[in-house]
């Protein structure tokens, strides 16, 4: 069960951060009121809330999952695969460090993005990347296996439509992940029920479960009818300013 969500609303020059999307620029004003309906949310799914002040020196800050991976027994601070994002984890570290005694720390020349690691109870899927390299998944893996987790890493590099592992799959609990079709029949997903994203709504592979509750990006009705069969209790929420800057549901906190 998580019990906090670190987050960080957009600044007002959200707009010039990284995308390899062609949706057109963010709207502001629309982009903070989303992200305004994700903290509800993740407080109705019983977090409380750590914000964090907007950052304009980094545009995309708000996207706060790519700079640190947190466990019940560890947290590791990432080295972010893009050079412009590398000083959004310097105010991470001090809000970490007021819940973790030690914090591990991806080093040079390893990088790692947090959207490329998905956690599995113990065990942890690691997206070797355009952001996280082979070097940093080594150092990560190293760092989890200390404190009693496994790993598996998976190559999604040249992957069509895939900035981040998690932007093509997440784990729903129940021995479930949903996948989108350009990842399927990754050896690493055997053993696990895979729930098949349909053909256009690739974007709503990347949900999230929050407890008892999984937030899932509206205006996906193929996805969403068929979680609903299983059983989930879904709370839609608008992403569309954020899918602009290729970030999703997962990207907009780290929960712990």
């Amino acid at each position: 069960m998580f019990t906090r969500a670190i987050v960080r609303p957009p600044s007002d020059n959200f707009a010039d951060g990284l995308t390899s999307v062609d949706l057109g620029a963010p709207v502001f004003e629309k982009a903070l009121a989303q992200h305004r309906a994700y903290c509800e949310a993740l407080i109705r799914c019983g977090l409380t809330l750590i914000e964090l002040e907007a950052d304009p020196a980094y545009p995309d800050s708000t996207f706060v999952e790519d700079t640190a991976i947190v466990t019940e027994n560890c947290a590791v601070i990432t080295n972010p695969g893009a050079e412009s994002r590398k000083g959004e984890v310097v105010s991470i570290v001090e809000t970490l460090s007021k819940f973790y005694d030690r914090l591990d720390r991806v080093q040079p020349p390893g990088t790692v993005d947090g959207g490329d690691v998905c956690q599995i109870g113990s065990h942890f899927l690691i997206g070797i990347s355009e952001r996280t390299n082979r070097e940093g998944a080594e150092q990560l893996s190293g760092f989890l296996n200390a404190e009693s987790y496994t790993s598996s890493h998976v190559d999604v590099r040249g992957t069509k439509g895939l900035l981040h592992l998690k932007s093509g799959i997440t784990f729903i609990g129940e021995n479930r992940l949903i996948v989108a079709d350009s990842l399927l029949g990754q050896p690493e997903f055997g053993g696990y029920e895979i729930v098949r994203v349909p053909a256009g709504e690739e974007y709503a592979a990347n949900c999230i479960r929050v407890n008892d509750y999984v937030l899932f990006a509206a205006g996906f009705p193929k996805l969403k009818t068929e979680l609903e069969k299983l059983g989930y209790n879904l709370i839609e929420l608008e992403m569309s300013e954020f899918e602009k800057m290729d970030g999703g549901l997962s990207c907009l906190s780290l929960r712990f």
